[in-house]
C-alpha cells in the first residue's frame, strides 16, 4: 500500500485538487444549492482558514488536518459554484425565463446545417426576443428542425439570423425504460427547447453574426470534407469512414457499418479520441525536430505543435475525450521541452481539472469517462502484463507491445462499457492488433492527402490507396463481426452493479501488483456481494409482471411482462432488428433482462381486443368502431387507444367502467388533446404517452 499511494499523492497534487471539486459538482447536481448560499459559505470557510493562519505555529502544526478540511471544502464550494454558474438556467439573460407562447424570437444559425431523412437540423442562438413592441436581449441555444421540402432552408448558413413565429417545445425524454435520457443530454449541453419549422414559420433577416474563428474552422472542415470527395469514390462506406476517422464527420456513416465497428470493439477508431491525438502528436513532433529554424528554438517548437493539436481538437467538434488528449499533451509539451517533466497521474488529474472546471458536466459524458479510464488503466496495468511475457524478437515484440496495451485499456473501461452499452466485443484483442496499425496508417495517409491536394497527380494516387485501405478496413471487420461468438450483448448492468465490479477490479489489482493479503481477502468480499447482487436481480425479474405501453412516434407498441418473457403487440416494423427497435424497445428489454419473445404468456388471455392478464382486463383500441350503450358498464382496468380510430371518449364511458385510458404515440396530438379534453370533463383519468412518456404499470 505504501509503495503505492503515498508517491500517488506526492508525485500527483492535481488529484487532491479534482476530487473535491468533483464531489462538489455531484453535490450541486443532485441537490442544486443556490448562489448565495454557496457563497455565504464561501466567504465563511475563507474567514475561518484565514483565521487559522494567525494561530501560533504550534497549534497550527497540532492541528494541520483542520487546514486541510478547510481547503477541501473551499475546492468543494468550487465545485458547487463552477457547476451553478455553467447552468444557464441562472442566468437572468437566459431567453426561458422570458420567453411566453407566441413570441417572435430571433435566432442565429450556429452551425452549417445538417441533413436528416425528414428535415435540416441546426444549433441556434437565441439573441432577441419580441414580446409586442418591446425587444428584449437574450442568450441561450435550441435546437431548430427544418421542414426539408422548404427550398428557401438550403442557402441559409452559418451565422445567418432568421425570425421565428412558432412555439417552442421542451425537449423530453421518451420515457421508454432504458431508454436514452436525451433531456439531460441536451440540458448538459445548455440546450432546453426545439422547434420545427414549416416555411410559412420564419423569415431570412439581413442581419448576420458571425465568429471569424469559428467561420474559419467551418470553412476549413468544409475544404477537407471537399478534398476527400473529391478524391475518393463519393457516397460509399470507404468515403463515410475516412471522413470520420480524419476530421469525426459521422453524418454520411452506415449505421450497421458503424454498429459491425462497436461489435468487434473497434469503434474508437472511427470515434475520433486520444489515440488520433496521439498519432498527431508523434507526427508532429518527428516532422519539427527535422525542421532546422523550428527545432533549434524550444519556443517556438512548442507554439507550432500546440497549434497544430488544438486546431485539429477543434476541428473535430471539441469533443470532450479529445479535449482531454489536447490539455494533457498541452501538459507534456511543456513539461518536455522546459525540463519540467511530470507524473503521467498529475497530468491526468491536471487536465481533468481544467477541464470540469471549464465544463463541470463532462464528468457525465461517456467519452470523457472512457478516455480518462483508459488512458489510467493503461498506465497502471500496461508495464505489469508486458513483463509477464518476454518476446525476443524484435516485431513480435512490438505486436505483444500493442496487445498488452489492448489488454490493460480494457481492464478499466469494460465495466463502463457493459452499462453503458450492455455488450462486449469477445474479439477485441485480435481486431485492435490488426485495426489500430493499419487505421494508423490510414490517418497519416489521409493528412498527406490533405496535404498536397494542390497536386492533382499525387492527391489523386494518395486517395485511392485511402479508398483501399479503408476498403480492407471494412472488410476484416465486417468479417469479424459475422463470426457467431463475435459478440457477448444484451448484458444488464445498473449503477450498484458497476460499482462493485469496480471496487472488485480494484482491490484484485491491488492483490496482484502488490501481493497484499487484505486486498485478496476484500476482492474474495466483493466477489461475493457481487454474486448476490446479480442473483437477488435475477430473482426479482423471474418474478416481475409488467404493461409497457412505449413512445414511438407513430407506432403502436406493447409488451406484456411475465418473468423473463415478453409478448410484443404492435406495428410489424417494431418486429425487425432495426433502428426503431434497437432505440426504442431493446434497451428496456435488456434492463427488465427479458430473454425470449413468446407467441402465449400463460398470465395472459386473449379474446380479439380484451386482454386478461391476471387479474387486470385491458381493452386494446385500434380501430373504429360504434358502441352502444349498455344496461351494465363493462369494468376495465386499462382501455389503450392506437392509431388515430374515430371514437368518441363519452360513448366508451358509457359502456365502459375504466380505471384509466391510454393514448399511445401512434395517435395524433390533436386528437389525443381532443380526448383528453373529454376525460376532463367527465372526471376520468387518462395519459398521453407522447406527452409523458412510456406507460408502465405492474400487474
Amino acid at each position: 500500500m505504501r509503495s503505492l499511494w503515498i508517491p500517488l499523492w506526492k508525485k500527483a497534487p492535481f488529484l487532491r485538487l479534482l476530487i473535491p471539486v468533483t464531489i462538489g459538482i455531484l453535490l450541486q447536481w443532485c441537490l442544486q444549492f443556490d448562489r448565495q448560499n454557496i457563497l455565504l459559505a464561501a466567504i465563511c470557510f475563507a474567514i475561518a482558514f484565514a483565521a487559522f493562519q494567525l494561530l501560533p505555529l504550534v497549534v497550527r502544526f497540532k492541528f494541520q488536518i483542520l487546514q486541510g478540511f478547510l481547503l477541501n471544502l473551499i475546492l468543494v464550494l468550487l465545485g458547487l459554484f463552477v457547476t451553478y454558474q455553467k447552468d444557464i438556467r441562472h442566468s437572468y439573460k437566459w431567453f426561458g425565463n422570458a420567453y411566453r407562447d407566441s413570441d417572435y424570437i430571433a435566432v442565429t444559425i450556429n452551425e452549417p446545417l445538417l441533413e436528416k431523412n425528414k428535415s435540416y437540423k441546426a444549433e441556434a442562438v437565441v439573441d432577441n426576443i419580441l414580446h409586442n413592441d418591446h425587444i428584449q436581449n437574450t442568450t441561450g441555444k435550441l435546437i431548430i428542425y427544418f421542414e426539408k421540402d422548404s427550398a428557401n432552408v438550403l442557402p441559409l448558413k452559418y451565422g445567418d439570423k432568421i425570425l421565428i413565429n412558432k412555439n417552442l417545445q421542451e425537449i423530453k425524454n421518451s420515457g421508454n425504460p432504458g431508454a436514452f435520457n436525451y433531456h439531460r443530454y441536451s440540458a448538459f449541453h445548455q440546450i432546453f427547447h426545439n422547434v420545427f419549422l414549416k416555411k410559412s414559420d420564419w423569415v431570412l433577416l439581413d442581419e448576420k453574426n458571425i465568429n471569424s474563428f469559428k467561420q474559419f474552422l467551418f470553412t476549413t472542415r468544409k475544404n477537407v470534407l471537399n478534398i476527400l470527395q473529391k478524391n475518393m469514390q463519393e457516397n460509399d462506406d470507404q468515403l463515410s469512414i475516412a471522413e470520420a476517422l480524419l476530421i469525426g464527420y459521422t453524418q454520411d456513416l452506415d449505421k450497421d457499418l458503424v454498429q459491425a465497428y462497436s461489435n468487434t470493439g473497434v469503434v474508437h477508431i472511427i470515434a475520433i479520441s486520444g489515440m488520433h491525438l496521439a498519432l498527431i502528436y508523434i507526427m508532429l513532433v518527428w516532422i519539427f525536430n527535422r525542421i532546422p529554424f523550428i527545432k533549434r528554438s524550444k519556443i517556438i517548437k512548442v507554439i507550432f505543435i500546440l497549434s497544430c493539436l488544438w486546431l485539429f481538437s477543434l476541428l473535430t467538434g471539441g469533443a470532450a475525450s479529445i479535449l482531454r488528449s489536447a490539455v494533457m499533451f498541452s501538459c507534456i509539451v511543456i513539461g518536455e521541452n522546459f525540463a519540467r517533466k511530470t507524473s503521467i497521474y498529475n497530468s491526468l488529474a491536471a487536465s481533468a481539472f481544467i477541464l470540469l472546471c471549464y465544463n463541470p458536466y463532462f464528468l457525465w459524458d461517456v467519452g470523457f469517462q472512457l478516455s480518462y479510464l483508459a488512458v489510467l488503466s493503461i498506465v497502471i496495468f500496461q508495464k505489469p502484463l508486458y513483463h509477464l511475457l518476454y518476446v525476443k524478437n524484435k516485431w513480435l515484440n512490438k505486436v505483444w507491445v500493442l496487445v498488452s496495451v489492448s489488454l490493460a485499456a480494457q481492464i478499466f473501461t469494460f465495466p463502463v462499457c457493459l452499462y453503458y452499452f450492455h455488450q462486449f466485443p469477445v474479439l477485441f484483442l485480435f481486431t485492435n492488433i490488426i485495426m489500430v496499425p493499419l487505421s494508423g496508417l490510414v490517418l497519416f495517409v489521409e493528412i498527406f492527402l490533405v496535404s498536397f491536394a494542390w497536386m492533382p497527380f499525387i492527391s489523386a494516387l494518395t486517395g485511392k490507396l485511402t479508398w483501399w485501405l479503408i476498403w480492407l478496413m471494412n472488410k476484416i471487420i465486417l468479417w469479424f463481426n459475422s463470426l457467431p461468438f463475435a459478440l457477448w450483448d444484451r448484458i444488464s448492468a445498473s449503477v450498484a452493479s458497476t460499482l462493485i465490479l469496480y471496487s472488485f477490479i480494484i482491490c484484485t489489482g491491488y492483490w496482484l501488483l502488490n501481493k497484499s493479503k487484505t486486498a485478496f481477502r476484500l476482492s474474495l468480499l466483493l466477489l461475493l456481494v457481487f454474486v448476490i447482487n446479480t442473483s437477488y436481480t435475477k430473482w426479482q425479474t423471474a418474478s416481475q409482471q409488467k404493461l409497457i405501453v412505449y413512445n414511438v412516434a407513430q407506432h403502436q407498441s406493447i409488451d406484456f411482462i411475465n418473468g423473463n418473457s415478453y409478448k410484443f403487440i404492435g406495428d410489424s416494423v417494431l418486429l425487425e432488428d432495426g433502428m426503431l427497435q434497437n432505440f426504442h424497445l431493446k434497451p428496456g428489454r435488456i434492463a427488465l433482462q427479458l430473454s425470449k419473445k413468446v407467441d402465449f404468456l400463460p398470465a395472459l388471455h386473449q379474446n380479439n381486443y380484451l386482454c386478461q392478464f391476471n387479474d387486470k382486463k385491458i381493452l386494446l383500441i385500434d380501430t373504429s368502431f360504434v358502441v352502444e350503450p349498455a344496461q351494465q358498464k363493462i369494468n376495465v382496468d386499462y382501455i389503450i387507444i392506437s392509431k388515430n380510430p374515430k371514437l368518441y371518449i363519452p360513448q366508451l364511458a358509457a359502456v365502459f367502467n375504466c380505471r384509466q385510458f391510454i393514448f399511445d404515440g401512434s395517435n395524433s396530438l390533436w386528437k389525443i388533446a381532443k380526448w383528453k379534453k373529454d376525460c376532463e370533463q367527465l372526471h376520468l383519468r387518462c395519459y398521453s404517452v407522447p406527452e409523458q412518456g412510456a406507460f408502465i404499470v405492474d400487474l
